[in-house]
This record gives structure tokens, sequence and C-alpha cells, in this order.
């Protein structure tokens, strides 16, 4: 307000400020949100018309209201059989007027990057959206008794990959885990932090066990803790399958964090920022 007087000599109310601003948004953001989800059907339409293989699957509630919204693209549907077959899954937060979660599934390439596979979206972080999600991954991509999932330790994930995919195995984010371990239990001292995340990543049984000892000598109540939750979902050394380099979901986060302007974004422009990120 106080350039305008400077620089024109108009005096503007707080008011009209605040209009101006969400107009020139309007514009930058592609239109308003409610616009976005009138223009998402033909959209999709189209991407499916320039992007021949893509798959995507557009949920609406019986009052023709968005309810999920599921993309993989074809270049991702092709790559993922040359890629390991270890799938890292979260979830963020859209910070559009009508919010909304993020999902996506992402896997590492033979170069050791990071190469999405699907995004999808819904209205919260539950089971019933998770199931979803999941479902129409393995729909996509398949299952097979050598595929590993890998998320964090959120109970409606964990019911979600019990029912899409009985027989792949669930491993569980180190790191999300050691954060809880933090947090039930409080230690003065953080060595025994160490030897988590080395028994968490050691190969060798024995090896394996005198780091554990060590780590519940320092830390008591952590091994019932541990077994609780599974030796087998949080280290290399009793994992029934391979996870490879995969022991967290570091590149989950990576994607989302790369997605963290765009999550602004009216959900028509979000998905095609998603496409070019996806497609670079």
């Amino acid at each position: 307000m106080d350039d305008m007087k400077q620089k024109f000599g108009v005096e503007l109310s707080y008011s009209v400020v605040w209009r101006g601003r969400e107009c020139a948004y309007e514009n930058l953001r592609l239109g308003k949100p409610e616009q976005s989800y009138k223009l998402l059907p033909g959209y999709l339409h189209m991407l499916l018309q320039t992007n021949l293989g893509s798959i995507v699957n557009l949920e609406v509630t019986d009052g023709n209201k968005f309810q999920y919204l599921f993309i993989a693209f074809a270049a991702s549907i092709r790559g993922f059989w040359y890629c390991r077959p270890v799938i890292s899954t979260d979830a963020t937060h859209l910070k559009g007027k009508y919010r909304g979660v993020l999902f996506t599934a992402v896997c590492h390439d033979a170069n050791q990057h990071i190469f999405p596979l699907a995004i999808g979206v819904g209205d919260s972080e539950n089971d019933a959206a998770w199931t979803w999600f999941l479902k129409r991954v393995k729909d996509v991509f398949g299952e097979n008794p050598t595929l590993v999932i890998v998320s964090d330790k959120h109970r409606s994930i964990s019911s979600a990959v019990t029912e899409a995919f009985p027989r792949a195995f669930h491993g569980i984010c180190i790191y999300h885990l050691l954060n809880n371990l933090k947090t039930k239990f409080k230690s003065k001292t953080k060595e025994w932090e160490q030897h988590y995340l080395q028994a968490a990543k050691s190969y060798n049984l024995q090896e394996f066990h005198v780091l554990l000892y060590t780590l519940c000598s320092a830390v008591p109540g952590a091994k019932e803790y541990l077994e609780l939750v599974g030796l087998d979902r949080w280290t290399r050394s009793h994992a029934p399958c391979r996870r490879y380099n995969l022991m967290t979901t570091n590149i989950s986060e990576s994607f989302n964090a790369v997605l963290v302007k765009v999550r602004e974004l009216p959900i028509t422009a979000f998905v095609n920022e998603v496409r070019l990120l996806c497609q670079r």
C-alpha cells in the first residue's frame, strides 16, 4: 500500500490490495481451485492421448465430487521392469484451498537415481485412501514374492500393504523406527543410535546379535519393542527378501521435497507440474 502511494500517488485500502493479490495468484496458478477440478477430466483425457500406455484412474463421489486420483506414466510403467523390485511409498499434504494428501510410489533405477512410479491424491492419510492407492499400484506394476514395499510405521500403510500386496514383503524405514525408539525410550546417551543403525544394516547374523546386545544394554526395553515390530522388517540380516540399499524412505521424501512449491497449485496445474518433473 505504501509503495503504491509513493510511486503512483494512489491510496488503497487493505481489502482492495488483498483482492488484487488474490487475482494475481489466480492468474499465476492457472485459475481458481474450483475451476481446476472441472478442468481435470479433460486434462486427464488429453494426457492419455499424448502419453500412450499411461494409466489414469479418477474416482468421484455419488455427488460427482472429487475423491481419488491415480496416475502412472507410460515411461514409469515400462521402466519399472529394469529397476530393483523395491518400492518406497510415502504421503505428504497438499497446500491448496481444498488440501488433501499426495501419495507417492518411487524406486531406484539402475543408476541409483530416484525413479517415480506413480502418484495418487486423496482426502486424507487413512486406511481407505492408502488401500485404494496401493491397489492401483498393484494393478499397474504387479506383485511377486521378491517385491519389497518400504514405508514408515503408519498403521494405515501396514493395513493397506497387507490387503493390496499379500505376497510382498513390507519393510520399515529404519530412520522412522529410530525416531519411534527415541520417543518411547528416553536415554541420556546417544551412542546406542549408532549401534541400532549398524545392526539394521548388518548382513552378518553374529555381528547383528552383538550390536543388538550392546543397544539393549544401553536402552532397557528396546529388545522387546524391536522384536514386537519384527526383526525381519527393519534388518538386512533377517529380511526374507533383498532390500538392497533401500533401508529408508529417503527417496520418497526427496521426491516429495521437490514438489514442495507446486503442492500449493490447483489440482490440474499440480498434476501438470508432476508430469513435467517425471518426464524431464
